[in-house]
């Protein structure tokens, strides 16, 4: 029986600590090695953490990433080993891994296939290689490809399945969004079966500044049946057992890959490369691991806390500041801190105005202490009075508006950075995504912070994650009054949000169709909205780039982010229809 044991170290590597993350690579080498794993896998540059984006424009960097690996190579005694690194060859960086085995670097592979949409710019780096190499270690023959080389139908995994490789280890940063991991396994299965030939799809995790991946590591045999999974948002290494006499068992039986061969054998452009290393065969079997799916909520709830904690952690913040409004969203993000660093490493802070309602503090309070958080409170009735004498001549004969309303959520900001500065605490913003698209929020104010933890979370999702994190807790963790009142931002008497937007509940639908999926007017009134309505909430979509282009980064949650992936001109007349 001819089986590979893989070893799959779905690990966190931060962008640009090559020595730490070779380190990481050399300690799960060893673990991988002790698990009696023949071949051991790591996520797409693994080495220099991704994205690097303009790092790769840097030749030291490039060349120190190749130096890294040499470092790595004498740890692969004993095993196979694929490690994602920045290639530098002749002038020209590659998105490339590293072959190891036995302890000795033994080819590189490099990506042929370079992502250039959404959150992609990798034809900006990287120049694309060209072979197709199949890899013999002994009795097993197998190939290597990086991320987007198996996304799409075709080369190169078609050309090393008829080329003899009977496994495929796909390295991945593969960004999390919602609903991705049920796509991306409908899509890894489908290319297992089409090409008769199993794959193991690694993925990263951790957080990057705005993007976070989710590991999910799926193993799949060649009729595409999932044997094995990894945990979501969770560093692990996976043991796994794939059975190759299966594969090839499998081959036979199927008339395609003859008919195949006899089509296209003679064109096929494929490399032998001999390992000139036999893995030992493992035993005794394993049973295979499949992690259990977390649920809707769970998954953005896990995603946002570990982006959250791995932002924290790799810019070198310990702790967080919150302004608490007694409001559903500043008490999911203050949830979220907690859940990502600790209580004793967050700080809540509550700054009334002369509007502020009594139960809004007390809303504050109570989550403050739910949580266990320190909370301080500190009126800004002095400031805003001062700010409204020093502009009563400039203002006078005018009617009180918007900008007296934003004067309260700039005085709001400037304590709340003016802590941040003074202690060396990362203020965390609570502008949801509904907010940014609307321009439902005050630049220098509520705007203001290093994090934007719900930047890209509609209203409607921050309610839903309110009630999964009491649920989770059994407790009632963000009181039931922040959840059930009206939402409102307190800046002036009476106020509602549902004043100046319309009700969420047909809001929320609108951004989707707009901001996601790029519908038109017409389009979007099909589906029953009020005219009147879709257009104005579009005219608050477009008038409104100029402030997301200010805000700061937050983690993407949606197919369809502001900012990396939603990248609209500030000046510009054109009118949507």
């Amino acid at each position: 029986m001819r089986t590979a044991r893989l070893g799959l170290a779905q690990m966190n590597s931060t962008v640009g600590d090559l020595a730490g993350n070779a380190a990481c690579i050399r300690q799960e080498i060893a673990r991988a090695r002790e698990a009696g794993c023949g071949f051991v896998v790591f996520p797409e540059l693994a080495v220099t953490g991704y994205p690097p984006e303009d790092l790769v424009l840097r030749r030291p960097f490039c060349v120190e990433s190749r130096a890294a690996i040499a470092t790595i190579v004498p740890a692969s005694a004993g095993v196979v080993a694929v490690v994602g690194f920045v290639d530098w060859h002749l002038g020209t960086a590659y998105n490339a891994a590293a072959i190891l085995a036995d302890g000795r670097w033994v080819d590189t592979y490099h990506k042929r296939r370079l992502p250039n949409y959404g959150v992609f710019d990798e034809e900006r780096y990287f120049a694309a290689g060209r072979r197709n190499p199949v890899y013999h270690a002994g009795n097993i023959a197998f190939g290597i490809s990086i991320c987007e080389d198996i996304w799409y139908p075709g080369f190169p995994l078609d050309v090393i399945a008829l080329g003899g490789a009977e496994l495929c280890l796909n390295i991945n940063a593969s960004p999390y969004h919602r609903g991705r991991v049920h796509a991306r396994t409908r899509m890894i299965a489908t290319r297992a079966a089409d090409n008769l030939i199993a794959i193991a799809y690694l993925n990263m995790v951790g957080g990057q500044d705005e993007l976070v991946f989710d590991g999910n590591s799926l193993v799949f045999d060649a009729e595409g049946q999932l044997i094995a999974r990894g945990a979501q948002f969770q560093e692990e290494m996976i043991v796994v057992d794939v059975d190759l006499d299966e594969v090839a068992q499998r081959r036979l039986h199927d008339p395609r890959r003859r008919v195949e061969l006899r089509d296209r054998g003679a064109d096929l452009d494929v490399e032998h490369v001999d390992l000139g290393f036999t893995p030992h065969p493992p035993a005794p079997p394993l049973l295979l691991p499949v992690a259990p799916l977390l649920d809707d909520d769970e998954e953005v709830w896990q995603a946002l806390v570990l982006a959250t904690r791995d932002y924290l952690g790799k810019t070198g913040f310990t702790q967080a500041i919150i302004s608490l409004s007694g409001g559903i969203d500043s008490s999911v993000v203050a949830a979220i801190a907690v859940d990502a660093v600790g209580a004793e490493n967050v700080v809540g802070i509550s700054l009334p105005s002369r509007y502020s309602s009594d139960h809004s503090e007390r809303d504050a309070q109570a989550l403050a202490d739910n949580l266990g958080i320190r909370y301080l409170s500190i009126p800004i009735e002095p400031a805003h009075a001062a700010m409204l004498e020093m502009l009563a001549g400039a203002f006078e004969g005018t009617k009180p508006g918007t900008a007296e309303e934003n004067l309260q959520a700039r005085q709001r900001g400037n304590v709340l950075m003016s802590l941040s500065n003074k202690f060396g605490w990362i203020a965390l913003t609570t502008g949801n995504k509904s907010e940014m698209a609307t321009g439902y929020a005050t630049l220098y104010g509520d705007m203001a912070g290093g994090y934007a933890v719900i930047k890209d979370v509609p209203k409607t999702l921050v309610y839903r994650l309110a009630e999964w994190r009491n649920r989770h807790a059994g407790t009632e963790l963000i009181p039931r009054h922040v959840i059930t009142k009206p939402p409102s931002a307190e800046l002036a008497p009476g106020q509602l949000d549902q004043d100046s937007l319309p009700p969420y509940e047909i809001l929320d639908p609108i951004l989707l169709a707009y901001v996601e999926n790029d519908d038109s007017v017409d389009e979007i009134v099909a589906r029953g909205f009020d005219e009147a309505t879709v257009r104005r909430v579009i005219g608050m979509v477009d008038r409104n780039e100029y402030k997301r282009r200010q805000s700061p980064p937050g983690v993407k949650i949606t197919p369809r982010a502001f900012g990396r992936d939603r990248r609209f001109p500030l000046a510009s007349r054109y009118r949507h229809e």
